[in-house]
This record gives C-alpha cells, structure tokens and sequence, in this order.
C-alpha cells in the first residue's frame, strides 16, 4: 500500500505522475540553466575579464580576479540559494503550508544575534562574524527543536521561531542604537545579506555540509509527501511522523543556518523558487526538493550578477539581499491574493 502510494504519487494531493524519465529531464534542465548562471556571473562585474588569458595565465590580474574572486564567489551564491530554496521546499510540505519560509523557524534571528554580538563587541577578529552567526542559529534552532519535541507539532516549533526572531530583532536593534558609526555599517552591510569572497576552505566545509543536510531532506522527500496528507493518514502508511519530522526540521535548521552565516540575510529564495517550481511541476517532493535546490543555485547567482550590473547605475553594489526582497515583496502579496481568491 505504502508503495504504491510513493511510486505513482496518488496519494500527494495535486500530484503530477513521478517517473525517472521526466524526473531526468526537468533536473537536467534546471542544473544547465544553474550552470548558465555560474557561467554568467563570473563574466559579470567592473573589471572585464579577459576569459582566454585568465584561463591560460592563472597567475595575471585576469586569472586571479577570476580564480579569487568571481568563481568563489558565484560558488557560494549557488549553495546559499540551494540551501534555502530546498529547505524552504521541505519546510512547506511540512507544515503544509506554501508560504512558509525558512527564516520563520528563529535560525536567522540567533544567526543575526550572534553576528551582531560579534561586530558589536569586536570578536570578528576571532574567527569573523560567519562562525559566531553559525553558532547563535544552531543556538536557535536547538530551542526551537526542543519546544517542537514538547509539545509534539511542528507548528509549536513554527510559533517558538517566530517569537524567538521578534527577540532577537528587539535585541540587535537595542545593540545597533549603542554602536559608533563604524561599527553599525559593519552590523547593517551583513544584516543586508551580501555574498562575499570566501576562501576555499570554507567554501568546502560548507559544501560538504549543504550536501550532507540536502541529501537527506531527498532521503526523506517522499515520507514528506505522505506527512502532506496529514500525521494520522501518514502514520497508518508506515511513516514514523515524529521521527521522520524530527530529522525534516533538524536537516532544515542546519541547512539554513550555514547558509546565514556565510552570506547574511537573504530573504525569500526559500518562498520565491519553491513556490513557483511547485506551480509548474507539482508538489511531489522526490522531485521538487532537488528542483528547487538548482533553481534557488540559479536564482541567486543571476540576482547576484545583478547586484554587479547595477555598479554603474549606484556607484555601488547594492547588497544582494536587498535585489531578493524587491523581487520577493510583490511575489509574496501575489501569493497572498492568489491563495485568498482559491479559498
């Protein structure tokens, strides 16, 4: 019975029939289009780069701002955008409910609460703010996890993280009114979200990281689309709802909260991609977590080319955080409306 359900997707409400062959093409298709993107942005910026001798002559001004900077930093972009398009997938089907974010679960406010601390009270020297964001969201998401695991819901560990990202905000906005000029733009250009130039190191160690939480949200993506159709449904198909939700929300917290430390605030890729994928290809998660992880990969990387063309227009560039939340604004009071009109 069980398998019957997973394999031809009868039991996933508005499921479009899974098969390997359409599987292959829609995910082929999304990681060409994320290597368009990868290969867009590091020709993207204020200096041209001369692609011939950058290639040929590593060690000339073409080859090292092409080596150190823009592939490093289009490299980070796709796994920030991966991570939080795929969380923000499994997060959704979770608990069922196509608006929600991966941010609503408190792992940015202790990621911007440690940060902040850090910038405040001159510890990035230490380690940089990257590793203290890190520790203050698994700070979170272990608070979180254990209301959660009180109370048993997952919408217990959705309402501590909400209550625990309005704390954080009122703590980071008393800290931000103590701070000299200085260190407030420090504490507001990574509150922004804003994709820098990691070194290779971290850079593995992250994706090493991304891969290990990713790759189980696609382990448990088809007990997800049984958890849709309600925890009594789920369990009377075999489905072990704590547990399976458990691994769900840990493998999220984790996911999202490597990705903030590494690049800020970056809301809405985790609403934007799954959203707009689950339009087109159905709510089938076996399908839609590793689709929405090469969409968010591609969505991200071109917002932060973006942010790069803009150069000549601001003199600056705008924080890629930003260029994510002017786009994802409109999309999500379209969300809104769109979901009202269906009820």
């Amino acid at each position: 019975m069980t398998t019957v359900a997973l394999e031809d997707g009868a039991g996933v409400p508005g499921s479009v029939r899974f098969t390997p062959a359409r599987a292959a093409l829609v995910l082929g298709g999304l990681l060409l289009l994320a290597v368009a993107a990868l290969a867009a942005s590091v020709l993207v910026g204020e200096y041209p780069v001369h692609l011939v001798r950058a290639l040929t002559e590593p060690g000339s001004a073409d080859g090292r701002v092409l080596f150190g900077l823009r592939i490093p930093r289009a490299l980070l972009g796709a796994m920030v955008g991966a991570s939080l398009a795929a969380s923000g997938s499994a997060l959704q089907s979770l608990l069922r409910n196509p608006l929600a974010d991966p941010f609503v679960l408190g792992v940015s406010g202790g990621a911007a609460l440690g940060a902040t601390l850090a910038l405040a009270l001159g510890l990035q020297a230490l380690a940089g703010p990257s590793l203290f964001a890190f520790v203050g969201a698994v700070g979170a998401m272990t608070l979180v996890l254990a209301a959660g695991r009180a109370r048993s819901s997952p919408y217990a560990a959705l309402l501590t993280g909400v209550v625990f990202n309005a704390f954080a905000a009122a703590v980071i906005t008393c800290i931000k009114t103590l701070l000299t000029p200085d260190r407030l733009g420090e504490v507001l250009y990574w509150l922004a979200g804003n994709l820098g130039y990691e070194q290779p190191r971290t850079l593995l160690i992250g994706g090493a990281l991304q891969l290990l939480a990713l790759g189980v949200l696609w382990a448990e993506s088809a007990r997800l689309n049984l958890l849709s159709l309600g925890d009594d449904e789920a369990a009377s198909l075999g489905v072990p709802v704590r547990r399976t939700r458990a691994i769900v929300l840990v493998a999220t917290s984790l996911s999202v909260a490597a990705a903030v430390a590494l690049a800020g605030l970056v809301g809405f890729v985790g609403l934007i991609v799954p959203h707009v994928l689950r339009l087109w290809l159905g709510p089938d998660q076996r399908l839609l977590v590793p689709a929405s992880a090469l969409g968010g990969a591609a969505f991200l990387v071109l917002a932060d080319a973006g942010t790069r063309m803009l150069f000549g227009v601001f003199h600056a560039e705008p924080p890629v955080g930003v260029v994510t939340a002017v786009l994802g604004g409109p999309l999500f009071v379209w969300l809104l409306s769109r979901r009202e009109h269906a009820t």
